[in-house]
């Protein structure tokens, strides 16, 4: 990236976002942002120098470097608003992408929990301090039994504000297919039904209230899962528009899937309030710097960090997905 582009682009960073201005709001799924330190009370022996993968901090910083290019490339040259992230190891990692990058320019706020999950990997949320303030934040999990916790990501709530307009933001990272989707369905089903009353919970409490959901579902649209958490009008699915044969997040032997998604509360998607969700703006950005050639299957598939074991050199596993919301 030249000079000439990144001061260009902090100087879009640093426009205020007035009435009637359009931001965009972005979900990526960055695989796997490990540090490369041993935290002893997670397993992220895997990430290390001396693990499985060979994880150096040269490696990191050179992750770190890619996925803020595209974060810059996904926003047009406009940084997002807010930017709902899975696959983090920790807050450190998000202030080394927030801070240490030309995402400096963007002047972000970091909100991030530690989730039960046992690798370590948690959701977070990387908002404008210019564009929003957060008055609360919250992680919710499942409860279980003693004998039974819970061990996979949580949700994260964020209630952010701009002037006196609340916006409520919910980042979610379901649990993986891995080892077969009915093995994993009923911690899926958990998570949803889990989201379905958080949600519930804030429109009871203000009916017009603009919520934002935005994650990596495991599902596409049309999954079981998705009309669980969508039933009755509860959400609209903004991301339902991108199911077509040659548009995804991830690829899966050869074939697209749309399974990081963007959803919005009624009053978002109808426009009738402070908050609009320009549903027809949805995209998965899919610049050419994030896609290889699939070597198994005729196209493209997303430049991950590792194929396998084996390291690529990438950006994710995943091609992040954006809209725009238009504030008045």
């Amino acid at each position: 990236m030249t000079r000439k582009v990144i001061l260009l682009l902090f100087l879009l960073a640093l426009s205020p976002m007035a009435a009637g201005q359009e931001f965009s709001v972005m979900f990526y799924n960055v695989e796997n942002l490990f540090d490369a330190v041993d935290d002893t009370t997670i397993n992220d022996e895997e990430f290390l120098p001396e693990g499985t993968r060979g994880w150096t901090a040269g490696r990191y910083n050179r992750k770190i470097s890619a996925l803020a290019r595209a974060v810059s490339a996904a926003g047009e040259w406009e940084l997002p608003s807010l930017i709902g992230l899975c696959e983090v190891e920790n807050e450190a990692v998000l202030g080394d992408l927030a801070f240490g990058t030309v995402l400096s320019a963007g002047n972000y706020g970091i909100v991030h929990t530690n989730s039960p999950d046992q690798r370590g990997i948690d959701v977070a949320l990387l908002y404008r301090r210019d564009h929003f303030s957060i008055a609360e934040v919250r992680s919710w999990i499942p409860q279980r039994p003693e004998d039974n916790p819970f061990t996979s990501r949580n949700l994260l709530y964020a209630k952010a504000f701009r002037n006196s307009d609340t916006l409520h933001v919910i980042v979610c990272h379901f649990p993986s297919r891995r080892g077969g989707v009915l093995a994993t369905q009923v911690a899926r089903e958990e998570m949803a039904q889990l989201l379905r009353a958080g949600t519930d919970s804030l429109l009871s409490v203000a009916a017009e209230a603009a919520i934002i959901v935005m994650g990596d579902f495991n599902a596409g649209p049309d999954d079981d899962i998705m009309n669980m958490i969508t039933r009755g009008d509860l959400l609209v699915n903004v991301s339902g528009r991108l199911v077509t044969a040659d548009i995804g997040t991830y690829r899966y032997q050869g074939q697209w899937e749309v399974i990081d998604q963007l959803l919005v509360s009624p009053s978002m998607a109808e426009g009738s309030g402070p908050f609009n969700a320009v549903m027809e703006s949805v995209r998965v950005p899919d610049a050419s710097f994030l896609l290889v050639d699939d070597p198994d299957y005729p196209g493209k598939k997303p430049f991950a960090t590792y194929s396998g074991f084996r390291y690529a050199g990438g950006y994710s596993d995943h091609l992040p997905v954006i809209f725009n919301v238009r504030y008045r």
